[in-house]
């Protein structure tokens, strides 16, 4: 039975990345709602200027994955910090309205 656990650990995903999905989609504000049993990510494209701005991606988690994604991205931003720099910014929220309808969230 412990063989099967180890065997299972040492396996391998591959994931595939078309090249479509590879160029990305460029975000500079992100709004967060949640429900009991998942969260909902809005990754928005806002220019300068525009009184509108656009969802670009939308992306639905569990909760689970959620604090996973967290904690991903803490470890990646210790690690971006270390080799560049502390990050300059980035603690403080939009300084406009923002009304996007649904449960409010946190960007």
């Amino acid at each position: 039975m412990e063989d099967d656990k180890l065997a299972n650990q040492n396996q391998q995903i591959n994931v595939e990345l078309s090249e479509e999905v590879a160029e990305g989609v460029y975000s500079n504000l992100a709004m967060i709602a949640h429900s009991n049993s998942e969260f909902v990510i809005d990754f928005i494209r806002l220019m300068p200027g525009v009184p509108k701005a656009k969802v670009k991606s939308r992306i639905i988690m569990t909760p689970d994955h959620a604090k996973r994604l967290l904690a991903a991205l803490k470890d990646n931003i210790n690690k971006y910090e270390s080799a560049f720099g502390k990050i300059q910014g980035g603690d403080e929220g939009p300084s406009f309205p923002l009304n996007f309808g649904g449960t409010p969230g946190e960007a």
